[in-house]
């Protein structure tokens, strides 16, 4: 590998935040060899379940930002 890992990590924590996201989201994936299709199936329904919260409004977003500061807070 030309690149060694510092390196790529300082390149990676340069990128906009979806970018970094993305990749994240990524190499986690790549971590999981086996599927639990039991939590699979209860994160599908929890997903389903929030996004319907979100779509009949009795939820309310917060920006990453102030949710940082709010946890940072306690």
């Amino acid at each position: 590998m030309k690149e060694n890992v510092t390196e790529i990590l300082e390149k990676a924590l340069k990128l906009p935040p979806e970018a970094r996201a993305a990749i994240a989201g990524s190499l986690l994936d790549s971590l999981d060899q086996t599927i639990d299709d039991d939590a699979e199936s209860a994160w599908e329904e929890e997903i389903r379940l929030r996004l319907k919260d979100l779509d009949e409004g009795k939820v309310k977003l917060v920006p990453w930002a102030e949710a940082r500061r709010r946890i940072a807070e306690k």
